[in-house]
């Protein structure tokens, strides 16, 4: 597999803290290949910037050139640009590679350093307004170069910045529990969010940010993904160690960050003002799981020995509220009675305040779902929660899972595990190996989900380190018993290795 190519057009930082040198970090520890391409060069150390001298802009030009004959790049990232007339030359390549190709485009606009020191008059400001933003893929400001970017007092969770359709607004500076910084993209907006981190080595966080979500591009993931992987990449960085210098330490991320499992984010729908606490006791759901589209057939499963089934039951078009009511209700209840016979786990999925005036207190939710619910709704939910309602959700990609985290579930599912017919959706198949990392990552146990036909597809996903396998059309083709001794079989294996990385779920940027 060819590495990606990334170009980083920055300052030289001669601390070796931020600008290049913490994008070399960065990309050697997301495993792309990166260019460093000097814009400007700084005379500072871990206190203070002394000096900023640009590059001129024909050998800023000169660099870019040469790299485009040989090392043509899948992403362009920039930092420190050091005037007008560098960045004129940087928005000019991109306009030249894109003739080529597709080449996306991260910017972040570094305005002043972490230490106080301005980089950018009114005229680089505009510059940034009226030609480099507006060609950009991704924007990754700090909340002081978005106010200074929109002026002041800036509705910064709102859309989008400048007409860039992907803010990451990175707050990690502010005071609190959770370092939060603002996500707007098209697969998802909201508040990335991790315990805040207490470390000397801090210096270059916007930098490593920017870098690691454009090598997650230029490794295929949608900018919500790569957003979620710069937050878990930045925060790995923090370490407490000692300093070179007097003052702040480089970040430093390392490669096994991705196995982290503590630094999976939430991704909120609202400022979080804690972190949320996972469920007590053992695992809500352990086995084989599945899932019926009638109460008579989930009674019939539980007869027959599954200790969870699901009822999965779609509104008719047109089917009046009152009828429909009437029909839950006649459908809940012989799963329900056969569930309490046998001491086992009966959900229902999606219609959860109609779950819970038929007395079931167990429900699953889509990410769709999720996104339906205003506040008043999330607000009750919430409050159902707190009164003894259990909960799984959906995830298909790096930002469904952080925002099933985020509601601190019962249990997380994760799917397509194969290519399935049951519904239409978007979703590449996540395999065993991203299972296997689903697993190993999530705070709650994990579900495989998709396309399970065969009882040895169950066997491999007990052995993926899953909580639980679901299957739906297969049940009504093979008996119960086949499925459970094949969950068992699978839990007796060696568990698979923790993949090193997760692949896209869905097409790049």
């Amino acid at each position: 597999m060819t590495t990606p190519i990334i170009w980083s057009i920055a300052g030289l930082d001669s601390g070796g803290g931020a600008g290049l040198s913490a994008d070399q970090r960065a990309a050697d520890a997301m495993g792309v290949h990166l260019c460093p391409v000097a814009a400007a060069v700084t005379a500072q150390n871990s206190r203070a910037v002394e000096a900023v001298f640009p590059v001129p802009a024909e050998q800023l030009d000169a660099q870019l050139a040469a790299l485009a004959q040989d090392l043509p790049p899948v992403v362009v990232k920039t930092g420190l640009l050091g005037g007008v007339a560098q960045l004129r030359v940087v928005t000019r390549w991109v306009d030249r590679l894109r003739e080529r190709g597709p080449v996306a485009l991260v910017v972040d606009p570094v305005l002043r350093a972490s230490t106080g020191a301005s980089f950018a008059g009114d005229e680089l400001l505009q510059a940034y307004r009226d030609e480099l933003l507006p060609r950009a893929t991704v924007a990754t400001p700090n909340r002081r170069e978005a106010d200074r970017l929109v002026g002041e007092g800036c509705p910064q969770q709102q859309s989008p910045l400048l007409g860039v359709q992907t803010v990451c607004i990175t707050g990690g500076d502010a005071a609190g529990p959770l370092a939060q910084d603002w996500l707007h993209s098209p697969q998802a907006s909201g508040w990335l969010a991790l315990p805040w981190r207490a470390a000397r080595n801090n210096h270059g966080t916007g930098c490593c940010f920017a870098t690691a979500l454009a090598a997650a591009l230029a490794k295929g993931f949608v900018p919500a993904d790569a957003a979620v992987l710069a937050k878990m990449l930045t925060t790995a960085g923090l370490l407490p160690d000692a300093t070179p210098g007097a003052g702040a330490g480089p970040v430093r991320p390392a490669p096994g960050f991705i196995t982290e499992a503590g630094l999976l984010p939430g991704l909120f729908d609202t400022p979080p003002a804690r972190w949320p606490a996972r469920p007590d006791g053992p695992p809500a759901i352990e086995g084989v799981y599945g899932i019926a589209d009638s109460g008579a057939q989930a009674a019939e499963l539980f007869d027959a020995g599954l200790t969870t089934v699901q009822l999965r039951l779609k509104r008719a078009a047109g089917e009046s509220g009152a009828a429909w009511h009437t029909r839950l209700a006649a459908e809940v209840q012989p799963a329900r009675d056969a569930a309490r016979r046998h001491g086992a786990t009966f959900i229902v999925n999606d219609h959860w305040r109609a779950a819970l005036a038929l007395g079931v207190d167990f429900v699953h939710l889509g990410q769709e779902d999720l996104l339906a619910l205003d506040t008043t709704a999330r607000a009750d939910l919430a409050q159902a929660r707190a009164r003894g309602l259990r909960l799984g959700i959906s995830s298909h990609s790096l930002w469904e899972l952080a925002r099933a985290v985020a509601w601190a579930p019962d249990y997380v599912a994760c799917g397509p595990v194969w290519p399935t017919l049951t519904k239409a959706m978007p979703w590449r198949p996540q395999g065993l190996d991203n299972l296997a990392w689903w697993a190993a990552m999530s705070p709650v146990p994990v579900v495989g989900i998709g396309g399970v036909m065969v009882p040895e597809q169950m066997v491999r996903i007990a052995a993926s380190g899953a909580a639980a396998g679901c299957v739906v059309r297969g049940l009504k083709e093979l008996p119960v018993q086949d499925w459970l001794d094949a969950w068992r079989s699978g839990a007796g294996m060696p568990a698979t290795p923790d993949p090193a990385w997760p692949h896209p779920s869905l097409g790049g940027a």
